[in-house]
């Protein structure tokens, strides 16, 4: 066994979920998709021989962090070519809590006029709650929620 050098200093204190990631077809559409219809921001984004790569999440969660990894892969260089862009949808989605039944209405308003919004504002039944869903330049779907209970119950079950 050949001895190895870690490239960073700071590891997680335990295995713990990180990621998810998108193949997308245009790496600066969808960065701008998803900073203007979701609350994540822009934390890092690299170019390399096979492509381009982007990282997005909360930037108040060093501790806990959870990011959205893109990548637009060169034609010549893309490792999954021979495949098609898989998408979460219809059912298959990323969500989001959000804090009021206006910032759902405002929302799904801003993703009508861009032509992205995929399932009005709706009632669901618990523990679903108030949701809308919007897709991505890619079509990823993402749920906007409010009162669906994820955040109230981690905050329960987590301290």
């Amino acid at each position: 066994m050949s001895e190895t050098t870690d490239t960073y200093a700071v590891h997680p204190p335990h295995a713990r979920w990180t990621h998810v990631a998108l193949r997308v077809t245009d790496i600066d559409a969808s960065i701008d998709w998803y900073t203007t219809h979701t609350p994540i921001k822009l934390l890092d984004k690299r170019a390399d021989s096979d492509g381009y790569g982007a990282w997005l999440g909360h930037d108040d969660s060093p501790d806990k962090p959870f990011i959205l990894v893109l990548a637009q892969f060169f034609p010549e260089s893309d490792p999954f070519k021979d495949s098609p862009i898989a998408t979460l949808a219809p059912f298959a989605h990323l969500g989001v809590e959000v804090t009021s039944r206006e910032e759902i209405d405002a929302a799904a308003e801003r993703a009508r006029a861009e032509g992205c919004l995929a399932m009005p504002p709706t009632d669901m039944p618990p523990p679903i709650g108030y949701i809308c869903m919007i897709s991505d330049p890619d079509g990823n779907m993402i749920e906007l929620s409010y009162d669906q209970g994820v955040y109230a119950h981690a905050q329960k079950v987590m301290h």
